[in-house]
């Protein structure tokens, strides 16, 4: 009898690649299917997709440093005296020369006592939150922060508390619903999707006032924002102490790959003791780690860079304005123009390839339903004769989409 169930509870599982697939049908019968698109050939600002040379306002290398001679050069150099790869953890081996040089640096850049590099921004997060909280403990996050810092919470069996976007007095209510109780506070400086800031001085007092610890991910802020483009918690004028836990990643303004975690010196030593996403994966690639290094060197020695991306997020605003657009509150270089409806928003993208620009449409479960829009993302390899025809290619799919 006994033998019988079983067989009847095996036969009743379900076979989770089928479920899966039923998932993925569901959500391409919604309209909100994502689709890989291969870039065949990348040339600055402008890529080749299909065949088809586009303008690109899409990714992230706000300051053109993905292409810059001497990051590519060192890059190249780098490879060449370290090989391809760290071959092991940082803790076996993998720590090269190139990533000590890469923390230093970013610890005096952000004015912080020390910092550790990590593979990728994702695992920088899920490593620091995983490690700063415990079972039971107190995560207080923005609604609208990157999935990787909700995923830390989780992922240490914290209870995640939410708070509405940019609400410091939520944020308030969630941290003094748990007095006593060990708690973290993180936030992203520059968010991704809507490019507006968080309100990192009301935050840092309120994590002072109620005894808790302040992580920002400043992934967007960093060589954009601040004094000598050391990021969102620098333009916003806190210290270390205020902000204790800082992470930023080198795939976004200074166009390499890789992440960082910068704090105190005890913060950062225990990292490397128990992260486990720094202590069980192999090291960054030590020629990432030159090229890194030359980015930072360039992005505080050409500030030109940092005013040319100012001045497009002016034109480009001013331009939308000028032209009916309904833009989102931001004035960093991600200008997100609100479409609402997810359907209306892919056939928007897909009139401005038309056109040639490449703009992604980002639609529901990244954003909340009914906030669809285009995602413009400006960099300083951008002409402004590239965002004026973007916005006039913009006006026309739009008037063309409302005739639809």
């Amino acid at each position: 009898m006994a033998e019988h169930a079983t067989r009847l509870e095996i036969a009743a599982r379900a076979d989770l690649v089928a479920r899966l697939a039923a998932r993925h049908a569901e959500r391409i019968a919604e309209g909100l299917g994502r689709r890989l698109r291969t870039v065949e050939a990348a040339h600055g600002a402008r890529v080749v997709i299909d065949g088809r040379e586009l303008v690109a306002f899409s990714g992230n290398d706000y300051l053109g440093l993905a292409v810059h001679p001497a990051v590519r050069e060192a890059f190249v150099a780098g490879a060449a005296r370290w090989g391809v790869g760290a071959t092991a953890a940082h803790l076996l081996g993998g720590h090269r020369a190139p990533h000590a040089e890469l923390e230093a640096m970013l610890a005096e850049w952000t004015g912080r006592e020390a910092a550790l590099t990590f593979s990728t921004g994702w695992m920088a997060n899920l490593g620091v939150v995983a490690t700063l909280l415990g079972e039971g403990e107190l995560c207080v996050e923005d609604k609208l922060n990157h999935a990787c810092l909700i995923d830390g919470a989780k992922l240490a069996g914290a209870e995640l508390k939410r708070y509405p976007h940019r609400d410091v007095e939520a944020a308030a209510r969630r941290l003094r619903a748990r007095p006593g109780v060990p708690a973290l506070l993180a936030t992203d400086g520059v968010f991704s999707m809507d490019g507006d800031l968080a309100p990192l001085v009301e935050l840092a007092e309120l994590a002072h006032a109620e005894r808790a610890t302040l992580m920002v991910d400043d992934a967007h802020g960093l060589g954009v924002l601040g004094p000598d483009g050391a990021g969102s918690v620098a333009a916003a004028g806190l210290t270390a102490d205020e902000v204790p836990v800082l992470m930023a990643t080198f795939g976004k303004a200074l166009g390499t790959f890789g992440a960082v975690v910068a704090g105190s010196r005890a913060l950062v030593d225990a990292l490397v003791q128990f992260a486990r996403t720094h202590v069980y994966t192999t090291a960054m690639p030590p020629a990432l780690a030159c090229a890194t290094i030359a980015a930072v060197r360039v992005a505080r020695m050409e500030p030109w860079r940092r005013e040319q991306l100012a001045r497009l997020v002016r034109h480009f605003r001013l331009g939308a304005r000028d032209r009916g657009l309904s833009l989102l509150d931001s004035t960093t270089p991600i200008q997100p123009v609100l479409v609402g409806d997810a359907r209306r928003a892919t056939r928007l993208a897909d009139a401005l390839a038309e056109r040639g620009f490449f703009v992604p449409a980002i639609r529901p479960p990244t954003v909340p339903p009914g906030s669809a829009r285009l995602r413009v993302t400006l960099s300083a390899l951008h002409a402004e004769t590239d965002v004026e025809r973007l916005l006039d290619a913009l006006a026309d799919a739009w008037r063309a989409s409302d005739a639809d």
